[in-house]
């Protein structure tokens, strides 16, 4: 990514790599947060986590992890490559 004077990165380079998106669930399908890497591609979280996860599975993220949190809670690790 270029920077003007090493300040601020230049609007419309187009990101390359890799996106992170965390999704914390409660086990009656209630999102709870969702946590993403900055420049992340997403559209807005449903309250309803398995509404949460089609839309994040047909952008193109793929399901990395599933583990269970204190609380009745579930973390999908999901990356778009």
């Amino acid at each position: 990514m270029r920077t003007v004077n090493n300040l601020q990165p230049i609007i419309g380079q187009a990101w390359t790599g890799r996106h992170i998106v965390l999704l914390h669930c409660f086990e009656h399908n209630i999102v709870n947060k969702l946590y993403k890497s900055y420049h992340a591609p997403i559209e807005p979280p449903r309250s309803n986590c398995a509404e949460t996860l089609s839309q994040l599975l047909s952008i193109g993220y793929r399901v990395q992890e599933i583990t269970p949190l204190p609380n009745q809670q579930i973390q999908y690790f999901l990356v778009l490559y």
